[in-house]
């Protein structure tokens, strides 16, 4: 099982040894060179076959790892689908790589990774592509564990990203300037903030810009003043683990998987598998595992809500 890769595309060498080779008696010129025409020629085609997409390739037996780009949010649950599968097919891999929503998307489309990771639907303009719905995610506010504050209305949000209020003290915290933390360009996560709050990116005020949730998490956790919004699973298995920072309450509703699977949460998101066309052979196999019954228990283990509950 090959690991995830950091952000913003992410992502060997074996040794030689030299070899005395006496070999047999040289051939006649013409009959080497037609030996050396054949090898080429069957060299080639082996590595024709080796380049073949796995889309048609059986569980354990494809010649390269199944390629899964995309979600930050998505990538430590698709990697433990992975080692999950890949133990039900010995020989096959899973190779998962973050990086955001939209480099599921390119990657998918351009042929470069066989299932896309997108932390949310998929918009007209992506019609085209096949959407596969494997779990469902919230997405909350969160500030550093010592921040007094319970919760924000909506308004006071979006007040917050647009530079009107600066000061914690406004919202009926301490008086101290107010750190705003916002997504990078191609984050599904900043993608339905602003649309939730009715937001332009470009209006938003903001001194950090992150990438994955975990670099959010870690701003947060290292800085009293900060406001960010994340993944509600992420921020309750760092939560759990002892991460210094809360999720805030919106306009009364409380953050939590619970709430979103029961519906009671309003910011709240579909977590998508993406292929280019309807998969087949491996892709379409790691797709049904990922999307069964069978897969619920790693689901919710990574704090998310299975498709069905």
């Amino acid at each position: 099982m090959q690991g995830q890769n950091t952000p913003s595309a992410l992502n060997g060498t074996g040794d030689t040894q030299d070899r005395v080779d006496m070999g047999p008696p040289r051939c006649p010129h013409g009959l080497a060179t037609l030996a050396s025409f054949t090898f080429a020629v069957l060299t080639a085609v082996a590595g024709l076959a080796g380049c073949r997409s796995n889309q048609g390739a059986e569980p354990g037996s494809i010649a390269r790892p199944l390629v899964v780009t995309g979600s930050s949010t998505i990538a430590p649950l698709a990697a433990e689908l992975g080692k999950a599968f890949e133990a039900l097919h010995p020989g096959t891999r899973i190779d998962v790589q973050s990086g955001g929503s939209s480099r599921g998307i390119a990657d998918v489309q351009q042929g470069t990774a066989d299932i896309g990771m997108v932390s949310r639907s998929l918009t007209a303009k992506e019609a085209h592509l096949r959407g596969h719905v494997v779990a469902r995610d919230g997405i909350a506010l969160i500030v550093h564990a010592t921040n007094p504050l319970r919760g924000l209305t909506s308004t006071q949000v979006r007040d917050a990203y647009l530079g009107k209020v600066t000061s914690w003290a406004a919202l009926g915290g301490a008086q101290a300037p107010i750190t705003i933390v916002n997504k990078a360009e191609g984050r599904s996560t900043l993608e339905l903030f602003l649309q939730h709050f009715k937001l332009s990116n470009d209006a938003i005020r903001a001194q950090v810009i992150a990438g994955e949730n975990q670099q959010a998490i870690k701003t947060v956790a290292g800085n009293p003043t900060a406001l960010a919004y994340v993944s509600i699973g992420t921020a309750e298995a760092d939560m759990a683990a002892g991460v210094p920072i809360k999720m805030l309450e919106l306009d009364g509703g409380i953050p939590s998987m619970a709430a979103v699977s029961a519906g009671r949460f309003a910011l709240s998101r579909e977590l998508n598998f993406v292929t280019k066309s309807e998969p087949e052979g491996v892709s379409s196999e790691f797709i049904r595992f990922a999307t069964s019954v069978e897969a619920h228990p790693i689901i919710s283990q990574q704090r998310f809500v299975p498709m069905g509950q």
